[in-house]
Formats: C-alpha cells, structure tokens, sequence
C-alpha cells in the first residue's frame, strides 16, 4: 500500500551544513565513508560539501561525485560568479550533477549582511541561476531566512528562480524562527501564488533552534513541499537541523496521518548515527528519538511487563526497524574470527585483512577484560580503530598514580610521527595529571572547552566512552575514544581531538 504514496525526496546536508557545527569538521576519508554509507541507505540528494569554501572541501565534493552511482551530488554556491563555478567543477563527474545557490531575502539579512536592496538582490538570483544551469540541468535555489522575508518580496524572488531555470525551490527557517501551523501556510501560500508553482520541486530546510525542526519540515511536507532537507543526528550549526531519522520514521510509523514514503532503507539509520557520532566525536544523547540508547529501553516494572506481554505496548517500531540488533550478548573470549568477521558484518562494518585483524585482536584483549561483550563494544572497537587511522601522535602507554594521598601523576609515552617520546606529569586529579603529561610531550595551546564521560555499557567493566573538545585559535575540534580504563579512553580521546586540531590549524596555513 506504501509504494502508492506520493515519494518525498530526502536531501541529507550532513557533510555541509551537519559539518559547520562547531568542532565537526570532517576529514576526506570520513566523507567518502559518510556519503558512501548515505547512498547505500536510498539518500535522494547528498550535500556535499561548499566547494569553494576550501580545496579540500572542492576535492572532497569532487571525489564524492566522481565514486557516486545513484544518488544526485550537490554543491552549494553564493550566488557569486566564483562559486557557482567551482560547484559546477565539482559536481561535474557525478552521474546526477547539482548545484545549490541561495542568496539571503530578509530585511535583516539585506541591510546587516548583504548590504544589498531588494533589486540588486532580485537581479543576483535571476544571473546565478541562470550561471548555474548553464553548467548543469539540475539547480535548487534558496532564499536564505525565507520564514522572515516579507511575503510579496519572496515571491518576487522565487519567481525569477523558476524564470532563470531552477528545478527545486528551497524554503529554509534559516534560524528556527517558524513553528508548524505558520510554516506549513507558507508553503501552502507560495505554491498558490507563485503561476509555475507545479514546475518546480518544493523543498524544506529547518533548523531547530526552538525544537521544531522536524515538526516544520513535516509541516511542509503536509502542505506540498517533496523535499526535505535533512542531517543525520540532526547535526548542524547552533542548535542543528530537522534529523533525518526522525523524518524519515514519522512518515513510516504513521502514513495514515502522513501520507507518503520515502526510498531510504531504515535499517541503516543506526549505523548511520553511530557512523557521523564517531566522525565528528558529537555523542548522541541517550534519549533521542530513534537512534539515542534508550530509544528501544524500558526500565519500569509496568513497561517491562506490557513489553513481556505485547512489544506494542510500549514500542511503535521494532527496533531492528532502524537497525538496532534485536539479540546484543553473542560474542565472548571463545568467539573465533569468522563468528567476528560475520557479528561486524551484521554490525554494518565490512573490514579489510588487516583492519579485520587488529579488529579482532582488540576484541581478544576486551573479551578478556570484560566477562560480556555487546554489540555497541564491537561498535566501539572498530569505531575507535576507524578513528585513530592517519594521525600523527598515537598513545603507546599510560602508568598513573592516584589515590588519597596524592600527589596523583601520570607518565606518557606516545609516537609522534614515528618517533618516541615520553612526559610526566603531575595533577589535581589523575584525569588533570594525564592531560597536562599530553600536553608537555606534545606542546599545543588548545584550550580544553569539554570533556565528558558515558559508559559504553551497563556493568563496572563497562567501556567508558569519553568526549574530548579542544579549542585553539578559534578552531574546535572534538575527540573521542573507548576503553575498560577510563584514563586510557581520555587520554586517546585527548590525542585525536589535538591530532584534529592540528590537522585543521594547518589546513588553515596552506590556505
């Protein structure tokens, strides 16, 4: 019955707008991995990247494009000459090219960030969508802050859009300033307004500084929109965008009151979280919505007896709907490597010999250490090997010293560039000792803005998950890492969020 509803387009900017979060930043191996893993899922549209932002980003997005099979390779442009052009450049080898201009359209906008009057602006989108589909037939135009742009204004704007040659129309809560029943009547009022509303494909772009993101992006939908734009986590700048997840599952959980599918295979969407969670070293809150660790757990005694009962009593989804595993406690120190290399495939990891051995080798010493070992441990292990590839310092030991009578110390020996070196260090507390021992064998001036410990786990020989960030000269950047030893996993966490910080600080120079 499904396959008969209307289809809503499924636009992820994760690797554009989920990376302009503050310390998200992304490396090129990452965004090859992430995009890869978005078009296995049935992603309509993938954002790429700003490609004139940086070389790195025109590469990434390039690369992206030229491995791309299915889905369409979006480049996002100002709609100045320049980086229309790069977009086009990058987008060029995808087998389905496009590129996304946008120009702002408020007031506020205009006068304190454009500088521009309302026909100077009128005129950039009529010659920026017409630049950019001279180079590729497929062009989104957006008018950026559309929810507080007046509404004859908006029309004039997306009218010339459409004129010029774009084939999707964006309207964006830039700044999350819309709610549901307002969003949806605009929607619904600029496809009535505008004469060739029907030629042209209607998009959402929320984000959620007042929680509404996906509630608005639904809204739009429900009004004509068949785009959705979207991240994964819901990651993006300040409080983020509409989550992708949530989307998607609302209109599957519930296609009597939203009636419409998408093509994404949800059973991906919890490797998918995990995925873009470890890249970007953002830990996923324990309740949230679909993906989050206690989305499928019940601890009261009346839900744990509906649920021993009926699951329906208390879940509206199966978990291994989003592909969360239904069986968790199956692997243990008598495992082989076979059962390994099968439980990761299952996990969503297909690892190469190498990777597959030091993989296991890891699984080994965990199994020893822990008397149960869950799926989200195998995640974790492969997770903290994924992260750990191509950095510079790499941890090659730990010995502390604390308890009650102090002082606590800590003496590091860690691999930069291939060399050994070694540090000590003294603390107010044993995670302070560590940090600073880091900091004198690898001398840096990031400030330490966050760290933060979860357990992987229930149990004492839970694996600590620990989230580092780092900021220096106005970069950020996050780090994370696993271990049974909570001072191991922050000390790991430490070096990869300076081995990024770093990373990013030269990217800067060479820029």
């Amino acid at each position: 019955m499904t396959d008969t509803l209307p289809q809503i387009r499924i636009f992820d900017t994760t690797l554009r707008d989920g990376e302009q979060s503050p310390g998200a930043s992304m490396t090129h191996r990452e965004k090859l991995e992430i995009a890869g893993l978005l078009e296995e899922m049935g992603v309509d549209v993938i954002e790429a990247g700003f490609p004139a932002a940086s070389q790195g980003d025109f590469e990434a997005v390039s690369e992206i494009a030229r491995q791309s099979k299915s889905a369409i390779i979006c480049g996002l442009a100002r709609s100045s000459e320049s980086d229309i052009a790069r977009a086009g450049a990058a987008v060029r080898l995808a087998a389905r090219p496009r590129i996304h201009t946008f120009i702002s359209t408020s007031p506020v906008h205009m006068k304190h960030k454009l500088k521009m009057g309302p026909n100077a602006v009128l005129e950039a989108v009529g010659r920026s969508v017409g630049q950019a589909r001279n180079l590729v037939d497929d062009v989104e135009w957006s008018a950026e802050d559309a929810t507080r742009t007046e509404f004859d204004f908006l029309c004039k704007t997306i009218d010339a859009a459409i004129t010029a040659g774009a084939t999707t129309i964006n309207v964006p809560d830039t700044v999350g300033y819309s709610h549901p029943q307002e969003y949806g009547a605009l929607i619904r009022a600029l496809i009535e307004a505008i004469p060739d509303s029907d030629k042209v494909t209607w998009s959402t772009h929320c984000h959620n500084d007042l929680g509404l993101a996906v509630a608005n992006s639904l809204a739009g939908v429900s009004n004509g929109a068949r785009q959705v734009e979207c991240t994964i986590n819901g990651l993006g700048e300040r409080a983020g965008n509409a989550a992708l997840e949530e989307v998607v599952m609302a209109m599957r959980v519930r296609p009597d009151t939203l009636a419409y599918r998408t093509g994404i295979d949800t059973t991906g969407l919890h490797r998918a979280s995990q995925m873009v969670s470890r890249v970007t070293g953002f830990p996923i809150q324990f309740n949230k919505a679909i993906v989050g660790k206690n989305a499928f757990a019940h601890e009261s005694g009346i839900h744990q007896d509906g649920m021993l009962k009926n699951t329906q009593t208390y879940e509206i989804m199966r978990p291994e709907d989003v592909g969360v595993s239904d069986s968790n406690l199956v692997m243990g120190k008598h495992s082989g490597r076979h059962a390994f290399r099968d439980k990761l495939a299952s996990l969503g990891y297909e690892l190469d010999p190498d990777a597959l051995n030091d993989a296991f080798r890891r699984f080994k010493a965990l199994a020893d250490a822990k008397k149960q070992v869950f799926d989200d441990d195998l995640v974790a292990i492969v997770d903290e090997q994924l992260s750990a590839e191509g950095e510079r310092i790499l941890l090659k030991r730990l010995h502390i010293v604390a308890g009650t009578d102090g002082p606590q110390t800590a003496s590091i020996e860690v691999e930069i560039d291939g060399a050994s070196h070694t540090a000590e260090a003294s603390g107010n507390g044993p995670v302070d000792a560590v940090f600073k021992a880091i900091r004198a064998v690898a001398p840096h001036d990031g400030k330490l803005d966050l760290y933060q410990v979860h357990t992987v786990t229930g149990g004492t020989d839970a694996q600590a998950d620990v989230s580092v960030r780092l900021n220096g000269e106005g970069i950020m950047a996050v780090g994370r890492s696993h271990d049974v030893d909570t001072l191991v996993a922050s000390a790991q966490a430490y070096i990869h969020a300076l081995n990024k910080l770093e990373a990013r600080r030269r990217k800067r120079m060479a820029a």
